[in-house]
C-alpha cells in the first residue's frame, strides 16, 4: 500500500467576502488557486458578531457545488427557487448548484460564535446544466467511526466500512472531519488517485514526519492510505478527497 505525504502546505489568508464576514481562505488563494475538482476552501470562525452578522445575501451559483458544514452557530439558507433552511451545528448542506442558482447564506444568531467552512467542487462538464440539488444532513445523521483514536464524521466517502451521509456526487468525493484524542492516530484509505487535502482547525498533526498547524492546508500526494498522527493538544481536522475532473474550468 502506498502512504500519502505532504506535498505543500499554505497557511490561510485572512480575506472577507459576501458583506465583510472575515474568513480565513487557504485553497482559492495565490498559494493554491485550485487543485481538481477543487475551486475553494474557506473558514469563518468567530465569537464577534461583528465579523460575521452582514452574512452572505443573495448571490449566483452555477456549474459547480457549494459544500457547508458547520461546527458552531447556524446560517439560514434561501434560494430562488423558493427552498429554505437552517444548517445548524454538526450538521452539512451539499449544493449541486448545476444549472444556476441565486441563494443567500445568512447568520441564525445575533451573538455568539459561528464557525463552519465551505467548500467549492468543481462540476464536470456533461453536469454542469443539470437541475440543482440539495442534500441536507442534520448532525445526529451525520455517520461516525470511532475508537481510541477518537472519532472520524464520515460527510462522503467510506471509512472502516461505514458509508457517509452523501451520496451520488460526480467526482465520488470523501470529506472527513477527524477528531482525534490527544496523540491518537488513524490511517484513512483513498483511491489512489483522488486529489486530497488536509486541512487543521484545531490543534495540530503529523504526516509522515511533516507537521501541519492550525489554519494549515496540507495537499497530499497521491497514494491509498493517509496515517495521520495528533499532537498532544488532541486534533480537529478536515479530510478532503476527490476525482479529478482533468477538464478546464
Amino acid at each position: 500500500m502506498t502512504k500519502r505525504t505532504l506535498e505543500k502546505i499554505i497557511t490561510a489568508n485572512p480575506t472577507s467576502d459576501g458583506d465583510g464576514v472575515k474568513i480565513s481562505r487557504s485553497l482559492g488563494s495565490h498559494a493554491l488557486p485550485q487543485l481538481d475538482p477543487f475551486l475553494l476552501l474557506d473558514e469563518l470562525g468567530s465569537d464577534d458578531a461583528a465579523d460575521y452578522i452582514g452574512g452572505f445575501p443573495p448571490h449566483p451559483h452555477r456549474g459547480f457545488e457549494t459544500v457547508t458544514y458547520m461546527l458552531e452557530g447556524q446560517m439560514r439558507h434561501k434560494d430562488s427557487a423558493g427552498n429554505e433552511g437552517v444548517i445548524r451545528a454538526g450538521g452539512i448542506q451539499w449544493m449541486t448548484a448545476g444549472s444556476g442558482i441565486i441563494h443567500s447564506e445568512m447568520p441564525e444568531q445575533s451573538e455568539g460564535t459561528l464557525w463552519g467552512f465551505q467548500l467549492w467542487i468543481n462540476l464536470p462538464a456533461a453536469q454542469k446544466m443539470r437541475a440543482p440539488r440539495y442534500q441536507e444532513i442534520e448532525s445526529e445523521n451525520i455517520p461516525e467511526a470511532t475508537g481510541d483514536f477518537g472519532t472520524v464524521r464520515i460527510m462522503a466517502g467510506e471509512v472502516d466500512g461505514i458509508d457517509g451521509a452523501v451520496t451520488e456526487i460526480a467526482t465520488q468525493p470523501t470529506l472527513l472531519d477527524l477528531r482525534l484524542n490527544a496523540n491518537g492516530e488513524k490511517t484513512i484509505s483513498l483511491p489512489k488517485e483522488h486529489a486530497a487535502l488536509l486541512y487543521v482547525y484545531k490543534g495540530n498533526l503529523k504526516v509522515d514526519g511533516k507537521t501541519l498547524n492550525t489554519q494549515q492546508l496540507g495537499q497530499l500526494s497521491t497514494g491509498e492510505t493517509v496515517t495521520i498522527s495528533a499532537s498532544d493538544e488532541g486534533l480537529g481536522a478536515l479530510l478532503i478527497a476527490a476525482a479529478p475532473l482533468k477538464e478546464p474550468i
